[in-house]
């Protein structure tokens, strides 16, 4: 099954080739891929005017497989823990992004919590809007997408762990992109002084501390989930080195710093 863009025309522009342009501009911003293969990429999924910066920048930067695994959050709170959209393409302006059936296969016979589920997607946009990006990036690129609302880190431990296996023994290599956007609705001051608390044990390679970061300081980081679990996953594949690439808030664009959502780029490898 094909699934249709949700927020073209509002997150980011429905014209194929406005788009190209935008993401290209983003893109544009980054200092060079990386030699070093990146195992786990964080970006944000806000409408592109706020967010698009730091997303193009990290990705540019990054040194992404062939093959994406994504993982984002269930903001609407429909289908499983562990969503996983197994076939299909995933439409975008730009054109079909095909889904990895043989990834997808891997990843359920790796871990009975991941289970085909495209109700967690349908009007989901965490997924979607990081596309565009990886397109211009590769236009080869194929992808596993989920949807992860699993509040359990016991749970997330396991599955990232196990997620983490399964790509080990793949044989062609995987990168996890993570969609997250960093706190929501604070002042642009506190939203810094939080996220720079979750943050800080994203780049450490603490999943476990990551989540309890968040959980304990009230810190609205809506991708801790899937963050958590990539980060067991990126510790299997043998991650050493945490880096923040780019980090922003809304206000910076909006003018409102009262109210402003954060946003941060990572890379893993």
């Amino acid at each position: 099954m094909d699934r249709p863009p949700v927020v073209a025309g509002r997150f980011y522009d429905g014209v194929a080739d406005n788009l190209n342009a935008v993401v290209d501009g983003f893109l544009g911003l980054g200092a060079g891929r990386r030699e070093e293969p990146t195992l786990l990429a964080m970006v944000p999924h806000a409408g592109y005017v706020f967010s698009g910066a730091v997303c193009g920048r990290t990705l540019a930067e990054a040194n992404l497989a062939e093959t994406v695994l994504l993982f984002g959050p269930n903001h609407t709170g429909r289908g499983a823990p562990f969503a996983l959209w197994s076939e299909g393409n995933w439409m975008v302006p730009g054109g079909p992004v095909p889904v990895d059936t043989e990834l997808a296969e891997e990843l359920m016979a790796a871990d009975s919590h991941i289970t085909p589920d495209i109700e967690a997607h349908l009007g989901e946009h965490s997924i979607e809007v990081v596309l565009p990006f990886l397109q211009r990036l590769n236009p080869a690129t194929r992808i596993a997408p989920m949807a992860v609302s699993m509040p359990h880190l016991d749970v997330l431990k396991q599955v990232g762990r196990n997620i983490g296996q399964a790509l080990k023994v793949l044989g062609r290599p995987v990168t996890i992109v993570v969609s997250s956007d960093m706190s929501h609705y604070i002042t642009h001051e506190d939203a810094r002084k939080r996220d720079a608390m979750a943050i800080g044990e994203a780049v450490k390679l603490d999943p476990a501390a990551l989540f309890n970061t968040v959980r304990s300081n009230n810190i609205s980081m809506c991708g801790v989930m899937p963050m958590t679990v990539g980060l067991f996953a990126a510790l299997e594949l043998g991650a050493t080195r945490g880096e923040l690439v780019a980090y922003a808030t809304s206000g910076e664009v909006s003018g409102d710093y009262d109210q402003v959502v954060g946003y941060a780029g990572v890379l893993v490898s």
